[in-house]
C-alpha cells in the first residue's frame, strides 16, 4: 500500500495520471490515505528534525511517508534506511537493493 504522498510523487513521473494509477495497481500497490494519527506523528517527527542542527535536506513529505509506514503499514520499502530508522524507530524498513 502507498499513501497520498507516494501516489502523488509517482503520478508526477507519468504523462497522464491514469497511467500512474494503472501501473501502481498492476504492481499490486493499493491506496491508503494518511490517518490523523499518522499526520500527528509526522508533525512531531518534523518538529524534532527541524530543531536539530545541521543541513535541512528533508521535506514534510518524507515524514508523512514514514509516519504512514509506522501507523498504517507493516513496513516501508526505501533505500534511505538511516533517515527513516532515526526518526521512526518502530518502522520496519526494507531496502530493495539488498538481497535476502
Amino acid at each position: 500500500m502507498a499513501c497520498d504522498v507516494v501516489w502523488a510523487e509517482v503520478a508526477a513521473g507519468f504523462p497522464e495520471t491514469g497511467q500512474a494509477e494503472d501501473s501502481l495497481r498492476r504492481l499490486g500497490v493499493g491506496f491508503s490515505s494518511l490517518s490523523g494519527d499518522a499526520a500527528l506523528l509526522a508533525g512531531r517527527s518534523w518538529r524534532t528534525y527541524r530543531r536539530g542542527e545541521g543541513i535541512r535536506e528533508r521535506v514534510i513529505a518524507d515524514f508523512l511517508i514514514g509516519a504512514h509506514g509506522v501507523t498504517q503499514a507493516e513496513r516501508l520499502l526505501t533505500r534511505d534506511r538511516g533517515f527513516y530508522r532515526r526518526y521512526f524507530e518502530d518502522l520496519s524498513v526494507l531496502d530493495p537493493s539488498k538481497r535476502p
